[in-house]
């Protein structure tokens, strides 16, 4: 009599993973990712949560410029945090801009990986002149700063298309900017990863199989390269929202009337020796707490999936 063996779910391997088992021993981790998921629940419901829309021209008042919080005297109880130069709402402006700046770190990245995968697979699987040419121009891009390169194409963007036009697609931009800067992280690494790979016996039973290049490079070798791009993904999330920040803040990200926390920060730092200090340090909080969760889930990442630095 023979016995069937039930093959377990998705979520039952899940459940017995190692990567569940380290993430629930890891009280930092933890942590991390559940101020991490409330950030993200925060800018992802942020005209539901957020007292006034600071998009609505009609819910500003001018006479209501520069209030402290709530706490302070002077602070009108409408405005939990404050207002700002315009009179918008501090805590409603934070979470629409928070809404922005996230969205802009994973467009940005998305478009980074996009690159990086082709550039650092083509690179790897062909290698020889296609590796170097590749290589070489990936090098060029990297002598510069990524801020340095961001602001070359902002401002080729903004000569090109002329001011109103870039404001008017100003999140596209800011994505194509920073997605544009900083691929090369991305294809350096994959390509390492295909060099080991690519030398394995199944890519070579792909090949005697007649597997076309792509469909070994995309269906066999990507697959086993995922654990380097998903460690680097959090750590390119947090310097993509950090390159927005900078951007806005010298006045080369988004305009005034969509403020990121970048822009927040930067029209804040006008008033912030007239005593209106919190225009700037309460956005400022949000995003140094922003990139550290996520820094601090990258770095875990990094150590679970290298068993030689992770010990559980």
């Amino acid at each position: 009599m023979t016995s069937v063996t039930s093959t377990p779910s998705l979520w039952q391997r899940f459940k017995q993973s190692d990567f569940l088992y380290y993430f629930l021993r890891d009280k930092v981790a933890m942590v991390s990712f559940a101020f991490f998921l409330l950030f993200l629940t925060m800018a992802l419901t942020a005209p539901l949560l957020a007292p006034t829309n600071p998009y609505a021209l009609a819910s500003i008042d001018i006479m209501d410029s520069e209030l402290p919080p709530v706490w302070l005297e002077g602070g009108d109880e409408r405005f939990l945090l404050g207002t700002d130069e315009q009179g918008r709402d501090i805590l409603s402006t934070i979470l629409y801009g928070s809404r922005l700046s996230l969205t802009i770190g994973f467009l940005a990245v998305g478009l980074q990986l996009l690159l990086g995968i082709v550039i650092g697979l083509s690179a790897g699987y062909f290698g020889g002149r296609i590796d170097s040419f590749l290589m070489r121009f990936a090098d060029i891009q990297l002598s510069f700063s990524t801020m340095m390169v961001a602001i070359i194409v902002s401002a080729i963007f903004k000569a090109s298309f002329g001011g109103e036009f870039y404001s008017q697609y100003a999140v596209v931009m800011l994505v194509v900017i920073i997605g544009v800067a900083e691929w090369p992280q991305y294809a350096r690494t994959i390509r390492a990863s295909v060099l080991a790979e690519k030398k394995k016996e199944y890519v070579e039973a792909a090949r005697v199989m007649g597997f076309k290049s792509l469909r070994i490079m995309f269906r066999h070798i990507l697959p086993n390269c995922l654990s380097p791009i998903l460690v680097i993904s959090t750590v390119q999330i947090a310097n993509a929202i950090m390159s927005e920040a900078a951007l806005s803040f010298l006045g080369l990200g988004l305009p005034v009337d969509q403020p990121s926390l970048g822009a927040l920060i930067s029209i804040g730092f006008k008033y912030i020796f007239s005593g209106a200090w919190w225009i700037t340090v309460f956005p400022g909080v949000v995003l140094i707490s922003l990139v550290l969760v996520i820094n601090l889930l990258g770095d875990w990442l990094r150590d679970v999936f290298n068993p030689k630095i992770y010990k559980g």
